[in-house]
């Protein structure tokens, strides 16, 4: 199939479709038709391709691991083993992001209760978020409650 059946059967649009194989995560076959530019051929291959390009993005990978990733699995290192260990490193980082956003809610919960409340006492503050990280906010919320 052409890119554009390609990218709507993936469920992209062509200039993303255009993007993932600038960047290696798609290698569509190269036709004889097009002269100075050739058709790209894709198969239902590329299309479980792009759909596991969009499942990783949604999981939280980059666009560089996920190439990296499809370059190992390509070159027949993604065993099981390694899979596992793939998932439980991002499980890892995205209950990290989850606690930088549980902090981040509460933190804008009590902003909004102060300000509703006429503003008495002292103001929320940011208080552990500091550059996206979260450094002891459940102990502070611990000797807030």
């Amino acid at each position: 199939m052409l890119i554009s059946e390609f990218a709507r059967r993936a469920g992209l649009s062509t200039d993303t479709v255009r993007f993932y194989i600038r960047k290696g995560l798609l290698a569509p076959q190269t036709g004889r038709k097009g002269g100075s530019n050739p058709y790209q051929i894709f198969t239902d291959e590329h299309v479980e391709e792009a759909r596991l390009i969009r499942m990783g993005q949604a999981l939280g990978f980059s666009l560089r691991e996920i190439a990296a990733l499809a370059k190992e699995h390509r070159a027949g290192g993604m065993t099981p083993e390694r899979s596992l260990e793939l998932m439980r490193d991002q499980c890892a980082r995205l209950e990290e992001k989850a606690a930088q956003v549980g902090a981040m809610l509460s933190y804008t919960r009590a902003k909004i209760a102060w300000m509703e409340g006429g503003q008495i006492g002292p103001e929320p503050s940011l208080g552990g978020i500091e550059g996206g990280c979260v450094v002891g906010m459940a102990e502070r919320e611990m000797e807030a409650a």
